[in-house]
């Protein structure tokens, strides 16, 4: 029990930075503690005395059971990592509500989320553990079965997908995003009139199917009809964040980091003469998206 008592202690230490790292990597805290649930049975398990840098050590078990759970996720598991522990290391029923995901899912930010989640898995890895993590690619590269080259390269083409690249760079954006973000602003404060200033007198807003309840119209016209049934939809505007869409400035709505609805705008005359609402997870999936640098 002293040993187990030790060893839980030395876990414990490293547990915060390790849930941080299966949670950007995943995307989801329960499968974020699960991967650091599967950390903690491999050290209970492993010889713990011969392990040098245990900090390294979890790192990397952590980032291989989050890759692996990545390549292989099609559902979110129906039993825990954890049923068959020893003992449990931490009480993870208190860091699973729902309401504690979405505070973390926004610290980290939900469009960042989003876009991660476009990443293909050895992507996602290598750029959030080199980007957000420090971590030199001599030890990225054994975790995604690469060489230290191609390790990097996987950062690298990460990190334009999710800075946008040099494609989604002009200087339209800077005005888009005052626009939008007045939008925005507006549909959270419910404020009708500021709404009225930033649409075009004939703004159309169409929905797709999947966007609108069946017996709702999936166009509006006119900024009157528009700011109104932008405010009708405003409790979803608590969930939604700027964010590149198609080279456009644009809203994703991402409930937790998870996509449900993307806003994509047109412009004319420094106003908004068209809002198109996706929710139809096919065209959400055809979207370029990439976050929007300040």
């Amino acid at each position: 029990m002293a040993d187990h008592e030790w060893i839980a202690e030395r876990f414990e230490v490293h547990r915060t930075r390790l849930q941080a790292v299966a949670y950007r990597v995943l995307g989801s805290l329960s499968d974020a503690d699960d991967a650091v649930q599967e950390a903690w049975l491999r050290l209970v398990r492993s010889d713990s005395t011969g392990i040098e840098n245990l900090a390294g050590w979890l790192t990397t078990v952590v980032a291989r059971v989050s890759l692996d759970m990545l390549r292989s996720r099609t559902s979110r598991r129906e039993e825990a990592l954890g049923a068959h522990v020893p003992e449990p290391i931490a009480n993870r029923e208190a860091r699973t509500d729902p309401q504690h995901e979405a505070l973390l899912a926004d610290s980290v930010g939900l469009a960042l989320l989003v876009v991660l989640d476009r990443l293909a898995p050895a992507e996602r890895l290598a750029f959030v553990l080199h980007d957000m993590f420090a971590l030199p690619f001599e030890e990225i590269a054994p975790i995604v079965g690469r060489s230290p080259a191609a390790a990097r390269q996987l950062a690298s083409r990460a990190r334009s997908r999710v800075q946008g690249g040099p494609a989604f760079r002009n200087a339209d954006l800077t005005r888009q995003r005052k626009v939008v973000d007045a939008f925005l602003s507006a549909v959270r404060a419910r404020d009708f009139d500021g709404l009225l200033a930033v649409l075009d007198p004939e703004v159309v807003i169409h929905a797709d199917q999947a966007a609108v309840p069946a017996s709702a119209s999936r166009e509006v016209r006119g900024a009157q009809n528009a700011a109104s049934e932008a405010i009708t939809y405003s409790r979803g505007a608590n969930f939604a964040r700027l964010a590149l869409v198609n080279g456009a400035v644009g809203v994703v709505v991402a409930p937790q980091g998870r996509l449900v609805r993307v806003l994509s705008f047109t412009f004319k005359r420094g106003k908004i003469v068209r809002i198109d609402v996706i929710a139809d997870p096919a065209r959400l999936g055809e979207l370029e998206l990439a976050i929007l640098r300040k």
